[in-house]
């Protein structure tokens, strides 16, 4: 079976851009989430968000393209071209055009279509842009990745819901296994911001609420936690047959050593109580190892009463008397919703090149209902043989990611977190 690393990463979060920020960020407890200014979309919608930082489109976002991209697709652009520098792959010259796909999950142009919808309903039908599709398609974050880049393999969209990002690594995953490519850039863009989409999970109350300071809304595994936090942020990973990078002599974060997709096939948006699903997906994930093998898992972990505990649940299914160290990033990010799948592999990647695992931040009093190994407070020095990151999805969809040591060279030398 080929062996799978990850060269390169582009990161666009609410705690960062690039893998040294966001990294650090989540190690020392930068939180990205605040109240949205005034003048925001989501301002009035709801009572914190996690906003990115300003950053350079470049001439991404500039001239007739760049006025009908949807957010989305400006974001992915972004992170395509960080996560491209960092693998220093360079399309025609060390990789093969035919030989490199793009796989990128998100709901699409959704804020898009909501400002075509009222300006039709203001100015009829003379207000519809015929740039509309190419503006909402979910495939578009994609196809326009691959349209710059000049990449002509595999290419898709993935839209299965907050699961998006890490089944998309997954897909990439098997690509390469498969000997169809030899290089996938994968991962998600989420712009999710804009009133229609925020107050449907307000409506819901499932989002966060009362909190005098927004940095501690978001609080998964907490016995005061009381919703997740919205978030908008991009991410892609660059995905090459170990045997191609070695070839180009390229270093690596990590392998990714198995994965697991299932469904739950129980609810459209709760998880099975039992956690039967989501543990028989991280043993898929883990097939090829012993559980106790994995010192670290990074939970999909929202913030919310059901999902924390039904994790909690599963990883003792999964892991039965081996109890990982715990965390979850999200008490930082917020939820970016297929993106967070992503920045969460990410951090498993960089927990097995640095054995430092981030911790969960404002864990102040664990649910007696999660009894699991938190790391909490502070980052933890761990020696990790392979770590796993979890993504679930509404619709019952789960997707387990294992990571382990680069088959390469690593890419941790000299960095100081």
């Amino acid at each position: 079976m080929k062996r799978v690393s990850v060269t390169g990463m582009g990161l666009l979060t609410p705690v960062g851009r690039g893998v040294d920020e966001v990294f650090t960020s989540l190690l020392h407890g930068r939180s990205g989430i605040g109240r949205p200014p005034e003048g925001h979309p989501v301002a009035g919608s709801v009572e914190v968000a996690g906003i990115l930082p300003a950053f350079d489109a470049g001439k991404i976002a500039s001239g007739p393209d760049g006025k009908v991209m949807d957010r989305t697709v400006v974001l992915a652009q972004v992170v395509a071209e960080e996560a491209l520098r960092d693998a220093g792959l360079v399309v025609g010259e060390n990789v093969d055009p035919e030989r490199v796909g793009v796989v990128v999950g998100g709901v699409g142009g959704m804020a898009t279509l909501e400002r075509q919808v009222l300006e039709r309903a203001e100015r009829g039908k003379v207000a519809v842009s015929p740039y509309l599709l190419t503006g909402i398609l979910p495939n578009m974050p994609a196809a326009r990745i691959a349209i710059r880049f000049g990449m002509r393999g595999y290419t898709s969209a993935v839209g299965t819901a907050c699961a998006s990002g890490a089944q998309a690594i997954a897909d990439g995953v098997r690509l390469i296994r498969s000997g169809e490519l030899d290089v996938v850039l994968c991962g998600a863009s989420e712009a999710p911001l804009f009133p229609t989409f925020a107050e449907t999970f307000a409506n819901a109350r499932a989002l966060a609420r009362g909190w005098d300071d927004p940095r501690e809304a978001s609080r998964p595994f907490d016995l005061r936690r009381n919703g997740f936090v919205l978030s908008e942020g991009a991410a892609l990973l660059v995905l090459e047959s170990a045997e191609h990078a070695a070839a180009r002599g390229a270093k690596a974060y990590a392998d990714v050593a198995g994965y697991g997709v299932n469904s739950d096939a129980h609810h459209p948006t709760a998880p099975r109580p039992d956690g039967d699903g989501a543990a028989k997906c991280m043993q898929l994930a883990m097939k090829s190892i012993r559980p106790e093998q994995v010192g670290y898992v990074n939970a999909h972990g929202t913030s919310t009463k059901l999902g924390d505990v039904a994790e909690s649940v599963a990883i003792g299914r999964a892991f039965g008397d081996h109890r990982p160290a715990v965390s979850s990033t999200k008490a930082l990010t917020g939820h970016m919703l297929g993106t967070s799948g992503v920045v969460e592999a990410a951090a498993a990647a960089m927990a097995i090149a640095s054995g430092l695992v981030p911790p969960t931040y404002h864990l102040d009093d664990p649910d007696p209902a999660c009894p699991l190994d938190h790391v909490r407070k502070e980052a933890r020095q761990v020696r990790l043989e392979y770590a796993l990151s979890n993504s679930f999805g509404f619709g019952g969809q789960n997707v387990s990611l294992l990571f382990g040591p680069p088959s390469t060279q690593g890419k941790s030398e000299g960095k100081d977190w």
